[in-house]
């Protein structure tokens, strides 16, 4: 299943740091880090001790897949490790994510400034890693004592605990961010240039027109401030020119009636057909 923003026509980013999942417990919750994960171009994904194993084949694998939308090649190509130490020791930085202070004198960053580090670093050939705990405890402070500092995330005090694909997906946006900055897949197209100032005023005049036919400026002292009134609303619009053509004639019709055609146009009807006796009835 792939999500409907999936387009594999496009160049898929990938790189960053490396996302290791220690003692990860459900198959479906690694899925959905590997989508988190290819949603912002992650692409090294390393599993530490799964609880419920590697789910290659059955049910686990298919639920993992799925959870996954189309980021599957992330979990064929995920790395499986016994220990902690083994998982990292190709790395020359790792983060360890935590909602809780450990006592153990590590630098502590929230996702963004840490992202930024990483950024500005991996280019130069620095490799690093983001470790998360398993869902139930995060990790224990054997595993925090391996990493070199700390990213933990702004968020209420009283229910600090994160989904597992959640904080990698919050890892990963702030990566993407510091990476590639954040210009947006796509932008908003102008399709009708902004209304000149001419096609206004004339919108303006058939409007107060119509309206001070009937009796809408009333009394007459307050009919100045409610003309400006009246115009200024339009004005934070920031009218195109469909904009003005569309108001003008929907006004148009409210002023005019139905057009000719509708007023003419009759219902059809169609006559019932009459049934004819069947061959040798009487």
């Amino acid at each position: 299943m792939t999500g409907a923003g999936t387009d594999h026509t496009q160049p898929a980013l990938e790189g960053g740091p490396t996302i290791i999942l220690v003692r990860p417990q459900l198959a479906v919750n690694i899925g959905m880090c590997a989508r988190a994960m290819a949603n912002f171009g992650l692409s090294d994904l390393r599993l530490v001790s799964p609880r419920e194993g590697w789910p290659r084949t059955g049910a686990l694998r298919k639920g993992a897949h799925a959870a996954a939308a189309g980021a599957v090649h992330l979990l064929e190509g995920a790395k499986l490790f016994d220990s902690v130490a083994d998982a990292i020791a190709d790395l020359n930085f790792v983060f360890a994510t935590t909602a809780r202070e450990r006592g153990q004198g590590k630098k502590i960053l929230p996702p963004g400034p840490a992202m930024a580090q990483a950024a500005r670093d991996i280019p130069q050939g620095i490799r690093y890693g983001v470790m998360y705990g398993p869902e139930r405890t995060g990790l224990d402070n054997d595993d925090v004592a391996l990493a070199d500092a700390l990213i933990t995330f702004p968020v209420n005090p009283a229910y600090a605990s994160l989904n597992l694909a959640q904080a990698v997906l919050l890892t990963g946006y702030e990566w993407f961010r510091a990476a590639y900055g954040e210009k947006l897949p796509f932008e908003e197209i102008e399709r009708s240039p902004p209304a000149p100032r001419e096609m206004i005023l004339s919108f303006f005049d058939y409007l107060e027109g119509e309206l001070d036919k009937n009796g809408f400026f009333r009394p007459d002292g307050k009919a100045p401030v409610m003309r400006r009134n009246l115009r200024n609303i339009f004005h934070r619009m920031a009218m195109s020119e469909q904009d003005i053509r569309t108001l003008r004639g929907a006004l148009v019709r409210l002023v005019d009636g139905p057009r000719l055609e509708a007023k003419t146009r009759k219902r059809i009807r169609v006559p019932k057909k009459a049934i004819e006796p069947a061959d040798g009835a009487l």
